[in-house]
């Protein structure tokens, strides 16, 4: 672990945001986006910074890296495609589904165990299929089953009650905190319940993106090179095979990238530079050109981002406009990748 302590939490008040993204409509500005965006230099110094980075908010999914770090630390004897489960946000494909079994089958638990709220697969496609086949929803098809599972083993391992895994005072919870604010740098500010059950950890963007650096950046065999190396090289179980998260990171050699639910993306280069980025209305549309618009002020070659420049606006089944990152953080060029 670093070895400094962590500072004080970050200020609970409404966030400042700022303008991130236009929808751009026949060369008219239709809506705007707000939101906030730090981009971190490779020192830890923030290059960029637009709206406001230092109030807390709930990195949702976008902290499971940091997560399954914790887990890692405390013996979690998963690498490769299982341990990048572990920190994913999966479609619900089936190898998802036979991997979260695998992570229960090696723990000496089933399906039974699993404390997070039964739900659909995530990937719309997927989904659909369930409902046509008539399937129901189940805590393996819910997105974050292998988190969940690895919690489980990791409690057991430590010889922690299994039962109250999810009670955020709860020996596992009360460490992964720990992590949380080791890699951060910062108090957590609050804690409350994620989507999936388990609690869920207040931190800044400004530290999120501090600890994506800090992940990445880590020297080789510990647990935050691990998890790393599992999520970059199984980038599709991390999320699925057609995420905007994992062709990212397809795209850009060494990233490290995770989104989460309401807006959120923070990604990380191996030299530690680093982006976090929130958007305020939890707009998925506006995130993806965003963080990629942040990535090239971060120094990735916008060459190697043109697909995730954002997403066009169909007038009568044609494009007409799209959603674009604001001028400040210099929108990424529409050009065909070099």
């Amino acid at each position: 672990m670093h070895s400094s302590s962590p500072a004080e939490a970050p200020p609970v008040r409404e966030p400042l945001h700022a303008p991130v993204a236009h929808l751009i409509r026949g060369g008219i500005v239709e809506g705007v986006h707000y939101g906030s965006v730090a981009v971190l230099d490779g020192d830890g110094q923030v290059r960029l910074q637009l709206g406001d980075i230092e109030a807390a908010f709930y990195p949702r999914s976008a902290l499971k890296p940091v997560q399954a770090v914790a887990m890692v630390r405390l013996g979690l004897p998963l690498d490769g495609a299982l341990l990048s489960l572990a920190a994913a946000s999966h479609s619900g494909d089936e190898y998802h589904l036979a991997g979260t079994r695998r992570i229960l089958e090696l723990a000496g638990l089933t399906e039974d165990d699993l404390g997070n709220v039964p739900d659909m697969p995530f990937d719309p496609v997927v989904r659909d299929a369930w409902v046509r086949e008539g399937r129901l929803p189940s805590r393996l098809a819910q997105n974050c089953s292998g988190k969940h599972a690895a919690m489980l083993w990791t409690a057991k391992l430590n010889g922690w009650s299994l039962k109250d895994y999810l009670d955020p005072a709860h020996p596992l919870q009360q460490a992964i905190a720990e992590t949380v604010e080791d890699l951060t740098g910062q108090r957590v500010a609050r804690v409350t319940v994620d989507g999936c059950g388990a609690p869920l950890f207040s931190v800044s963007l400004h530290g999120l993106a501090r600890a994506a650096a800090r992940i990445t950046t880590a020297a080789p065999s510990t647990a935050e090179a691990q998890v790393a190396d599992a999520v970059r090289e199984h980038a599709e179980m991390a999320s699925g095979s057609g995420r905007d998260v994992a062709a990212l990171m397809r795209a850009v050699p060494g990233l490290l990238a995770k989104d989460g639910f309401e807006g959120v993306q923070v990604a990380a280069l191996p030299d530690g530079r680093a982006i976090a980025v929130k958007i305020a209305d939890g707009a998925d549309r506006a995130r993806v050109p965003v963080a990629a618009a942040a990535l090239a002020r971060a120094g990735v070659d916008p060459a190697l981002l043109t697909e995730f420049a954002g997403e066009p606006l169909l007038g009568g089944g044609e494009p007409v406009g799209r959603v674009r990152a604001v001028s400040a953080l210099g929108p990424v060029p529409l050009t065909a990748r070099a």
